[in-house]
C-alpha cells in the first residue's frame, strides 16, 4: 500500500498540542542531519519523476542492491469469481551505502541515557541502518511466485518504493491459502501471498500501543522502544488474537501503523513472533531522514489510516471487519469514520484504553466524551473500550460468523 499524499502529514489541533506538550518538534530539530540519501545515477534521479510509468528503469543487481519485498493480501472480485488480484509492494536500497551510522548511534544513546560503550549500541546500529541507507529509485525485480507465476514489480518512486497491482494466473486459489514468492537473481526478502474471499471476517489493527508497547506520546520513549529495547507485546493481545483467529475461523489480517516503511523488518519479525500473519501497512512519507520516525507516528495519522482503509474496502467491500487500536492517538476517530463512510463494513470496534504512559492525558484521551464523540452515530453494541484483553472474549465469541 505504497503512496503518500502531503495533506497526511498535515497536522491537526490535536496532533499540533501533543507535538507541543512533549517536545517533539525540539528532539527532531537536534536529531543528526544524514549524508545524503540520494545516491542515484542522473538518470534514475531524472526519470525516477515517471514513478511506475518510467520505461528507463534498470533490473536490480544482486551484488549491489537490497530489496524487501512486503508480504500481501490477494482478493477476487465481488462474486467470488474471476482473476485474483494483489497489491505488491517492495522497497528498494543501495547495499552498504549508509555512513552516518556511528554518529546516529551516539546520538540516540546519549538521548535515552545510555553510556558510552554500551552494548545496546549493537542493537542501535543494526535497527538504524534501514534509515541510513540509500533508496534506489527506477529500479525494478523479477520475483519467482511458483503456482502465482513470474511477476515483474517495479520501477520504484523516487521514495524507493514500487507498488503494483497485479492480476495472477489461475483462479483455483483457496481462501486462507499462502504462497511464497522469492526474487529472481535478487538480494531480496521473500514475500507471502495470502489469499481471501470476498466474504467472511477480517481483521484490521493498529500496531504501537495496540499490540506492541511503543510509547507513542514520548519522544524518548519512541526512540528507546524502536531503537533499544526487546520489542514487547502488550500484556494479554497475543492470547486474544490467537481467540480471534479461532473464532472468527482465520481471517485475514492488516496491521495499520503510522509508522514508516524503515521499520518493517523489525514489525515483521515482531509480528511473526507474537501474531497471527498478516499485510503489515506503514507510511512512506519520510525515508530520506531520522526526524521522520517522530513526525510519522505524531501528525495526520487520521487521515492516513483512513485513506489505507479506502483502499481495503475497494478491495472487500463485502467482507465484515472487527477494528482494534487504542486511545493514544486518532484509532477511535478513524475506526468511527469509516463506520459511518461505508455502513454495514465495519461490525465491531475494541479500543485499548491506555493507561500506562506517563506523558499521556489519561483525563483527555480517556474521557468518555472522547469516545462518545468519536463514535457518533455508531451503536453501543458496535465499539468497546477495554483495559484488559480478557474482556473480549466473550465479545468476540459472539460474532456471528
Amino acid at each position: 500500500m505504497a503512496g503518500q499524499t502531503r495533506q497526511h502529514m498535515q497536522e491537526n489541533d490535536e496532533s499540533r498540542e501533543t507535538r507541543t506538550l512533549r517536545e517533539f518538534a525540539d528532539l527532531e530539530s537536534t536529531m543528526p542531519s544524514l549524508s545524503s540519501r540520494w545516491n542515484c545515477s542522473i538518470k534514475d534521479n531524472l526519470t525516477s519523476h515517471l514513478g511506475s510509468k518510467n520505461p528507463f528503469y534498470s533490473f536490480v543487481h544482486p551484488d549491489n542492491h537490497i530489496v524487501w519485498l512486503l508480504d500481501n493480501t490477494a482478493w477476487q472480485p465481488e462474486d467470488g469469481k474471476g482473476a485474483w488480484k494483489a497489491e505488491f509492494v517492495a522497497a528498494y536500497f543501495l547495499k552498504n551505502s549508509g555512513h552516518d551510522t556511528s554518529k546516529v548511534v551516539a546520538y540516540i544513546s546519549e538521548k535515552i541515557g545510555l553510556a558510552k560503550g554500551d552494548k545496546a549500541e549493537v542493537t542501535i546500529g543494526k535497527r538504524v541502518q534501514p534509515f541510513l541507507d540509500s533508496v534506489l529509485p527506477a529500479h525494478a525485480i523479477n520475483i519467482d511466485g511458483g503456482k502465482m507465476g513470474a511477476l515483474k514489480l517495479g520501477p520504484s518512486g523516487r521514495d524507493g518504493i514500487s507498488s503494483n497491482e497485479l492480476m495472477l494466473p489461475g483462479d483455483d486459489y483457496t481462501d486462507g491459502q499462502s504462497l511464497q514468492a522469492i526474487g529472481i537473481d535478487a538480494n531480496a526478502t521473500p514475500l507471502t501471498t495470502t489469499f481471501a474471499k470476498p466474504t467472511g471476517w477480517a481483521v484490521i489493527s493498529d500496531i504501537d500501543d495496540t499490540i506492541k508497547r511503543t510509547l507513542t506520546l514520548s519522544a524518548i520513549g519512541i526512540l528507546k522502544t524502536t531503537f533499544v529495547d526487546k520489542p514487547e507485546p502488550i500484556e494479554g493481545m497475543p492470547e486474544l488474537y490467537k481467540h480471534i483467529t479461532e473464532k472468527l475461523k482465520g481471517p485475514p489480517f492488516w496491521y495499520l501503523s503510522a509508522s514508516p516503511y524503515n521499520l518493517y523488518p523489525f514489525l515483521h519479525e515482531f509480528r511473526s513472533t507474537y501474531y497471527p500473519h498478516g499485510t503489515i501497512v506503514l507510511r512512506d512519507a519520510s525515508w530520506m531522514n531520522l526526524a521522520g520516525l517522530l513526525t510519522n507516528l505524531t501528525q495526520g495519522t487520521q487521515a492516513y489510516k483512513t485513506d489505507r482503509m479506502d483502499k481495503i474496502h475497494r478491495w472487500f467491500p463485502r467482507r465484515k471487519f472487527l477494528c482494534i487500536g487504542d486511545s493514544t492517538q486518532t484509532d477511535p476517530e478513524s475506526y468511527g469514520e469509516m463506520f459511518r463512510r461505508y455502513p454495514g463494513w465495519v461490525c465491531a470496534i475494541f479500543i485499548r484504553k491506555v493507561t500506562d504512559i506517563a506523558e499521556m492525558d489519561v483525563s483527555k484521551n480517556n474521557s468518555p466524551e472522547r469516545f462518545e464523540k468519536a463514535f457518533k452515530d455508531v451503536p453501543q453494541d458496535v465499539w468497546h473500550v477495554f483495559e484488559d484483553p480478557s474482556e473480549l472474549y466473550e465479545k468476540v465469541a459472539a460474532l456471528e460468523v
